[in-house]
């Protein structure tokens, strides 16, 4: 029995990564000392790794940005826009994720996705020359000798063949049917030199494979594979999944010249069911993910026992594995002096992983696995599990109806009732919520928690900044303001902070996109709302402006899909305890004068099962529902905003209509407006906010470059619909650029306006 993990977080054990790649962005560091920071943190992990036990070390999962721009630039799919900027090739890697400006030219960032259903970013490539399409790059391969250096062998891990494809934007059909010849060129050119450095094992990451899979789609895949097994020489290739089963194509991957099939047993639902109809070749070895890689809670070791059994079945050579990387984790529970050990012995993150890792496979290998120590500890604490359950939330749960998920009278009356009350003009400008936190702000905050000043102290400070934002607004010159959210230190966590059932982290840092980190809070049993968490800020910023001052809340759906969820009761009850708690809010801001309530939904889309098949049993059905059930009290004249980021809508829009809210902003910038033509298509009734501009980028978009996207939008919808904003929240920008952005943004809108 080995065992294996799919890959390991990159950003350090105290976000090394992170603060020594912003360093390099403010010239702080030169690329030396990046590189030599990124080194470091690769030997320590490997040697973590191997300290642990694990078998199949990974290599190459490491990047300064995302994987799969790694992949891209390793083949050379590069858009030219980026290669005229004539950079080293490190900065033209980071031109690509976060733009440029500067004296060689100004340039946009690639667009930015969902990973599949997580809250990772990644950069989407753009092939603008398929014909260039070629190994060019040597990461690879550098980091594998890198480890070996260390005396440690690796598995070298890539994206698949297929998921590339599938991911790049190509420019058109002659493109894209150039890139597929050349990408299996590229491939093989890469085993070639694999197998020239001694290389055991490969691992080619495929989770696109768990999606509906056509016959074309499947046709392709076999077609790529054909060609690179082929020359695959003596080098082991290990095709992984995750996140899904493989249903559409395991009886014919079976017979494939693959050598390992890495099968995802936690999201996987139908993996076992398919190992009982076809079973699995004597010739391969399969990775069995049976470690959750995504949530908190420690490995329940008595059904992965149970488990392995079933698949033993089947299968004689098995190596235990997780069922994703361990990317989607924060990195060691030894980081966390403050959660109580009543609670902290029930999470493993990924440190404590590899250890899980460790266990099962010592357990496996005892004569007897159900006597052994570690599985008796193991059972021990599961038994002990101490109660989650509030009585008063379960009642509340148990008394809902179905009117309470409906909101009245329909939009139509809502609309026309609510434009006599705003009175705003065409095109309303505004921002999607937060405000830069600077770095005052976050120490005022940290020096509040450490009680080295009080909550009189806080409150006034937050003020000061909170009527410092509305000043510059109103000088802007935006329609409906926003108070910064200076109060807050993440748009889930602070609701976590405040609402009953949740537990918090120090240091349970998760990469979202490049340096950005998030720490998502951890469910631990039943949510309720004690005291009303935000009116008091809201209250306070609206009383310093005559203009409408939004108030500013995350959704039900979006707290339960950026935190870690409970694993004993559903997702659907969960956040139908979510969704009451924050349906309490809405209604005390509306009783206390708040015209606009935002509710955030920006991760709406995360949790949406990947085959479609799955989509409205598994998940809208209860979703939808939850966010209609926050706001259905309300009175029709107050306006219900939502917000929706980084995921691909176009599928759901329908669903998403189905909110009931009465305006939804989504990011769009990075996208091209794609979405519009769907939208269009299907009729879209809530009034929309397509983002102009991308504030993920550092780069201040010009008032003729906001002009002509404006023009973009009101070609396809109609100014009656539209609103103005940014594509999402200002928190991780400077204040010298929102200014600047914000500006054009408004001057923009005043010459559209003139054109109307």
């Amino acid at each position: 029995m080995k065992n294996s993990i799919i890959s390991y977080p990159r950003i350090g054990a105290n976000r090394e990564l992170k603060f020594g790649t912003e360093k390099y962005f403010k010239n702080e560091i030169d690329q030396n000392e990046l590189l030599e920071i990124a080194r470091n943190l690769r030997i320590k992990h490997w040697q973590s790794i191997k300290a642990a036990g694990i078998d199949f070390i990974p290599s190459n999962d490491f990047s300064f940005y995302d994987n799969v721009l790694d992949a891209a630039t390793l083949f050379n799919i590069v858009p030219s826009k980026y290669k005229r900027l004539n950079l080293s090739p490190l900065d033209e890697y980071f031109a690509q994720a976060r733009g440029y400006q500067g004296e060689k030219g100004d340039v946009v960032a690639l667009a930015m996705k969902k990973w599949f259903n997580t809250n990772y970013h990644y950069l989407v490539p753009e092939c603008d020359d398929a014909d260039k399409i070629a190994l060019v790059g040597d990461k690879i391969f550098k980091e594998y000798q890198e480890a070996k250096e260390q005396g440690i062998e690796t598995k070298p891990v890539l994206i698949g063949v297929f998921t590339l494809f599938k991911l790049v934007h190509f420019k058109d059909e002659k493109s894209k049917n150039l890139a597929q010849s050349k990408l299996a060129e590229a491939y093989t050119a890469l085993l070639q030199r694999l197998n020239e450095l001694g290389v055991e094992w490969v691992q080619f990451d495929e989770p696109y494979l768990v999606y509906d899979l056509d016959a074309k789609e499947i046709a392709l895949f076999e077609e790529f594979y054909e060609e690179i097994l082929s020359h695959k020489g003596g080098t082991k290739i290990l095709l992984q999944s995750y996140f899904g089963d493989l249903r559409d194509l395991y009886p014919s991957l079976l017979g494939s010249k693959f050598d390992g099939l890495g099968l995802d047993f936690v999201e996987g639902k139908e993996s076992l069911n398919l190992l009982k109809a076809h079973g699995f070749s004597d010739e391969k070895t399969l990775f069995a993910g049976l470690i959750n890689g995504k949530n908190i809670y420690k490995n329940n070791y008595s059904k992965s026992l149970e488990l392995v059994e079933k698949i033993r079945q089947h299968a004689s050579n098995i190596v235990l594995n997780t069922s994703c990387s361990l990317l989607h984790s924060p990195y060691s529970v030894k980081f966390e002096s403050k959660l109580e050990d009543s609670y902290l012995k029930f999470f493993a993150f990924a440190e404590e992983k590899l250890q899980e890792l460790k266990e099962l496979k010592i357990i496996l290998s005892s004569d007897d696995p159900k006597s052994h120590p570690l599985f008796k500890a193991n059972i021990a604490l599961f038994e002990n599990t101490p109660s989650r359950s509030d009585a008063a939330v379960q009642k509340r749960l148990q008394n809902l109806k179905k009117e309470d998920f409906v909101r009245l009278p329909a939009f139509e009356e809502r609309i026309r009732e609510q434009n006599a009350l705003l009175n705003l003009p065409p095109l309303p400008t505004t921002t999607i919520g937060s405000f830069p936190q600077s770095a005052d702000v976050r120490s005022t905050r940290l020096a509040f928690k450490q009680s080295k000043i009080t909550a009189e102290n806080y409150t006034e400070f937050n003020q000061g900044k909170i009527k410092e934002c509305i000043q510059i607004q109103e000088e802007i010159g935006l329609d409906v303001l926003v108070h910064g959210e200076f109060e807050r230190n993440d748009m889930v966590e602070y609701f976590g902070e405040n609402l009953q059932g949740f537990l918090f982290t120090q240091n349970g840092w998760v990469q979202s996109y490049g340096t950005r980190c998030v720490k998502p809070p951890i469910i631990w049993g039943d949510v309720s709302r004690l005291k009303p968490i935000t009116v008091s800020w809201s209250q306070y910023a609206q009383s310093q402006s005559s203009k409408i001052v939004k108030g500013m809340l995350t959704g039900p759906v979006t707290i339960l899909n950026w935190s870690f969820p409970r694993e004993d009761i559903s997702l659907k009850e969960s956040t139908e305890q979510i969704a009451l708690a924050i349906r309490d809010e809405v209604l005390d801001l509306e009783a206390a004068g708040i015209k606009i309530i935002q509710i955030d939904e920006a991760a709406l889309r995360e949790k949406l099962p990947l085959r479609k098949s799955d989509w409205h049993s598994e998940y809208l059905d209860w979703a939808i529902p939850a966010f209609n059930l926050v706001h259905s009290g309300v009175k029709s004249t107050t306006q219900i905003h939502t917000h929706m980021c980084y995921s691909e809508f176009s599928d759901i829009l329908k669903e998403i209509d189905a909110l009931d809210a009465d305006v939804i902003s989504f990011e769009a910038s990075r996208s091209n407006l794609e979405l519009l033509d769907t939208l269009k298509a299907i009729h879209f009734q809530t009034q929309v906010g397509p983002g102009v501009y991308d504030i993920h980028s550092p780069r201040i978009p010009s008032v003729e470059e906001l002009v002509q996207t404006m023009e973009k939008i009101l070609q396809k919808l109609p100014r009656e619909q539209v609103w103005i904003n940014p594509d999402c929240g200002l928190k991780t920008r400077a204040y010298k650029e929102v200014v600047a952005s914000l500006k054009n943004l408004v001057k923009a809108t005043q010459q559209v306006r003139e054109n109307l």
